[in-house]
């Protein structure tokens, strides 16, 4: 029987940090950048939670974890805005062309 411990926890948290880092660095498209970078805060969540529960801190994970959701929900909500106004000026969503927003 496979019991679970606090180390599968980090590697599947570590996993998830490296997918939305590899997913940050090598795409061009503003949404898969906004979905790796939910991939990062959900993999700290995971950490958070894990930390909390086996290193008998409390609640002060599953707290930490809610705000990181709270603020991962309100950062989708402003970058998405700021994603369709990038697209209704350019006709795509390429970051490569966001640069061109300073002249």
């Amino acid at each position: 029987m496979l019991v679970v411990g606090l180390t599968h926890y980090l590697v599947l948290s570590a996993f998830l940090f490296s997918l939305g880092l590899y997913g940050i660095v090598t795409r061009k498209n503003a949404i898969m950048v906004l979905m790796g970078i939910e991939l990062m805060l959900n993999a700290a969540n995971i950490n958070f939670v894990a930390f909390s529960r086996y290193g008998n801190y409390g609640i002060g994970g599953q707290l930490a974890a809610l705000f990181v959701i709270i603020l991962a929900a309100a950062e989708a909500a402003i970058a998405l805005a700021i994603v369709l106004n990038i697209y209704k000026t350019f006709a795509n969503v390429d970051v490569d062309d966001i640069n061109n927003l300073k002249e």
